[in-house]
């Protein structure tokens, strides 16, 4: 099991990204997905979650400016980030699900590769 990212750059100020995560590989269902961030020198922190059937939480710096979505028939799972700040949201942008590879096994944590997200000021 993969999850690929995509969607990360270079934006300025007030400006808008949307990140992609597509899980590929063989497994028999997606639990909850995720987004994460990690700023350099800080902690990875959590800004999204959504859940299997669409319930959706945020981190409360990232409320009213960030949403989270999921197209289950393409496995993947979306971040609209909106009205970007240069130094909070500035980072390395991970993307988390938790999959279960077969009926009846336990479900396990995947993590994509990060994408860079920069916000200039």
């Amino acid at each position: 099991v993969q999850l690929v990212e995509s969607g990360g750059g270079l934006v300025q100020a007030g400006g808008s990204l949307r990140l992609s995560c597509a899980a590929s590989g063989t497994f028999f269902a997606i639990g909850d997905m995720r987004w994460f961030r990690r700023a350099p020198g800080q902690q990875r922190e959590l800004v999204a979650s959504i859940t299997s059937g669409g319930s959706t939480n945020f981190a409360d710096s990232v409320k009213g400016r960030f949403t989270i979505s999921r197209d289950n028939t393409k496995n993947t799972v979306y971040l609209q980030m909106n009205s970007l700040k240069p130094e909070d949201d500035t980072a390395v942008y991970y993307c988390n699900a938790r999959i279960v590879i077969r009926h009846g096994a336990s479900w396990s944590n995947y993590w994509g590769q990060g994408t860079q997200v920069t916000v200039s000021s």
